[in-house]
């Protein structure tokens, strides 16, 4: 039998997996993931900060000629006779594959098609855009949508500058925006002069599409989105810091490099001069049923991300010294985010400290097999509850986007 299969079965349909850590070169990390003080540059300093943890990744990172080996992918931890052996997630699907991720979405794409992540910097990021397919195709890459939730529990502070930009200011022409881009190279282009910024607050979100402008603010954020890592820089300065040039041309193909009309025509004019972005992308729990049935059952459950067909995410609160069962219609993976317990036949736990390269019990997959049958969830804490964030691929039976 197959590590993979013994896996599945040992963890009657749900796969731990190990922490996946991933650096940028461009970015000072924020300090709220978990990560131990002393290793937050463990790849050393040319890989720049880890600020970043994937997580139920079966995409590689773009990070460059430096990018590691399986950088971005996580791993599944099986123990067996006192031995711990890892193994990629990719490869558990790529050989399992209905049996993980459910007949629906492996007859569609033979793959899990989505990620999440924790995004922990200091400071902004540039402005910057992430293609859609049509122009992600150029590279050989998927478009990406992606979304935004501020979990209280890693937002301790709000880092430098907690607000994010989006979009680009109605009135404003494409000109204006090829302008910017073409001075790139000129110190500081200006481009969020022409934008607007939104503060950001713990417990809400955002959904962001592919071809809209973002400037992402300073709070840790976990971001559902679709499995790809394409992105280009459109901000030249950001906190007196220069972005190199080839960040502007990460998602052109080499033979374009220096049309700056393409890189205005992967923005979504439409979509970025919304005056009224709030209302279509901002995005507070909703509660996934009767709150007063749920309370009773003794747990809380919100969609948190519900404005993409490509991914959706929920909020899972066990309130302490209950045991519940949670059915859902697909497959899903989870990070812990407060609290410990029991789930299924895995312990759940929320570690305070993380060193670089330990295992931990704060994330697991929970096959499709599995989360229709219903986990059972007991949170063996007499005060504090059990909170975990669910991230699920596209299409979910269980959400009508509106």
């Amino acid at each position: 039998m197959s590590l993979a299969k013994k896996a599945l079965e040992q963890g009657e349909g749900i796969l731990r997996l190990t922490p996946t850590w991933v650096p940028r070169s461009f970015c000072v990390p924020g300090r709220r993931i978990k990560l131990h003080p002393d290793d937050y540059y463990a790849l050393g300093g040319m890989r720049g900060g880890i600020d970043e943890r994937w997580f139920a990744s079966t995409t590689p990172a773009q990070n460059g000629p430096l990018t590691s080996k399986n950088e971005g992918l996580s791993h599944i931890a099986f123990e067996d006779g006192g031995k711990t052996e890892l193994f990629l997630l990719k490869d558990a699907i790529d050989e399992l594959g209905a049996q993980i991720v459910g007949s629906r979405l492996w007859n569609q794409y033979k793959s899990w098609p989505m990620y999440s992540k924790f995004f922990d910097n200091m400071g902004p990021l540039p402005h910057h855009i992430h293609p859609s397919d049509e122009f992600g195709k150029l590279t050989g890459q998927n478009g990406k949508p992606e979304a935004y939730y501020f979990p209280p529990q890693v937002n301790n502070h709000g880092g430098d500058f907690p607000y994010t930009f989006f979009g680009i200011a109605p009135g404003t022409t494409k000109e204006i925006i090829l302008d910017c881009l073409k001075n790139f190279n000129k110190g500081d282009n200006k481009i969020t002069n022409y934008s607007q910024a939104f503060r950001l607050q713990p417990g809400t979100g955002w959904d962001v599409p592919p071809g809209m402008l973002h400037a992402p603010g300073s709070l840790c954020t976990y971001e559902p989105q679709k499995a790809s890592d394409i992105f280009a820089m459109y901000q030249s300065l950001v906190n007196e810091a220069i972005i190199p040039d080839e960040l502007l041309w990460n998602a052109t193909p080499k033979d374009r490099w220096g049309d700056y009309e393409l890189l205005v025509e992967m923005i979504d004019w439409d979509l970025n001069v919304n005056p009224n972005l709030m209302d279509n992308h901002y995005m507070e729990p909703k509660p996934v049923r009767d709150t007063n049935e749920m309370h009773a059952a003794g747990y809380h459950e919100s969609w948190i991300c519900y404005r993409s067909h490509d991914y959706s995410a929920k909020e899972l609160t066990v309130f302490p010294g209950q045991t519940v069962v949670i059915k859902d219609a697909a497959a899903y993976g989870f990070i812990m985010m407060q609290g410990y317990g029991k789930m299924g036949v895995w312990d759940i736990e929320t570690p305070a400290l993380i060193r670089f390269g330990q295992l931990t019990h704060d994330e697991y997959f929970v096959s499709e097999q599995a989360a229709q049958a219903g986990v059972k969830i007991t949170n063996l804490s007499k005060t504090d509850p059990i909170v975990m964030l669910k991230h699920f691929g596209p299409r979910n039976p269980d959400l009508v986007v509106k």
